[in-house]
């Protein structure tokens, strides 16, 4: 997949995981690797990038297989730009279907 493609929807992939419930940074790793290459280090700058918008939160929570894990929550402003962002990607993603085929 193309990287300026997949640059420009990565928050946008990032919310909608976190829309579905809080993850530790190497579970979105994993489920986003699941669908499109990409490297661990650069998740970690998109979700401090959405920690410093308050798009999330994190918390600590320990682990019955190791050391505690910081686990990422949306917040309410994150939920905001998530359904702003989803509504946006569907119409370019509609406008893409009708001129691309």
């Amino acid at each position: 997949m193309n990287t300026q493609l997949k640059k420009g929807a990565l928050d946008l992939c990032v919310l909608s995981l976190l829309a579905k419930g809080d993850r530790y940074g190497y579970e979105l790793t994993e489920e986003l690797s699941g669908k499109m290459k990409i490297a661990t280090g650069t998740l970690y700058l998109v979700l401090k990038r959405l920690k410093d918008v308050n798009y999330v939160t994190t918390y600590l929570q320990e682990s019955e297989s190791g050391p505690a894990r910081k686990y990422y929550h949306l917040t309410e402003e994150g939920k905001s730009c998530y359904s702003a962002m989803k509504a946006e990607w569907e119409d370019f993603a509609k406008a893409m279907s009708e001129i691309v085929g």
